[in-house]
């Protein structure tokens, strides 16, 4: 987040909760990171009551450090909880692709992963709040605000993802290159941590 909209946050005065959800909202369906892990927790879940329940986890982790962390002032390193997003991509990727069995014969909980790691992401946003310094006044409501925003944007996304994956899953094509497609997630993933950890060694704490 950044120009306008970090200048606006940074200005903001009192409780603003409908430009604070429409940034949430923004936020989410710009954030490629979140998306690409909510695609890994989705790729493999044919039922709505699947989808619902383990996209409901990941909101309800994300929701819980993402308000905490601005209100109570948790800080973290922004590179290294990016970084561990991105790992949060390799994991998913990882399980869908057998890994875990394969390599180790278990299968972790995927429930309790998806909601460990819907809280690291939202200890992600939590980062990016805190750097711009908010206005005390009006803070619970425009936390609350841009969290709703979050969700929304997500629910947007989401639902074209899952239009596109619905097409997708009708063809031949998709058990041709399910494979494939998961192992691209993981290398984007790798980018994505090699990306932060980098930052992390030459900048250090960005705050």
């Amino acid at each position: 987040m950044g120009g306008t909209d970090a200048a606006f946050v940074a200005a903001a005065r009192g409780g603003d909760p409908i430009p604070f959800a429409y940034l949430g909202a923004k936020h989410m369906v710009t954030g490629y990171d979140h998306l690409l892990f909510l695609v890994g927790v989705i790729f493999f879940l044919y039922r709505l009551r699947q989808i619902v329940l383990y996209v409901s986890l990941f909101s309800l982790g994300h929701s819980i450090t993402l308000l905490a962390g601005v209100f109570f002032d948790l800080h973290a390193n922004a590179f290294l909880v990016d970084a561990v997003i991105g790992l949060s991509v390799v994991y998913k990727a990882f399980d869908n692709l057998g890994g875990f069995r394969t390599l180790f014969g278990v299968q972790p909980d995927t429930r309790a992963a998806v909601l460990g790691f819907g809280l690291i992401h939202g200890l992600g946003l939590a980062t990016k709040l805190q750097a711009m310094s908010l206005n005390p006044d009006g803070l619970l409501i425009n936390l609350a605000a841009f969290n709703v925003g979050v969700e929304l944007g997500q629910v947007l996304a989401l639902s074209l993802i899952l239009a596109a994956m619905t097409l997708w899953r009708r063809t031949p094509l998709f058990g041709r290159t399910a494979t494939a497609a998961n192992i691209l997630l993981m290398l984007a993933g790798f980018v994505l941590a090699g990306q932060q950890f980098a930052g992390y060694l030459l900048i250090g704490d960005p705050a």
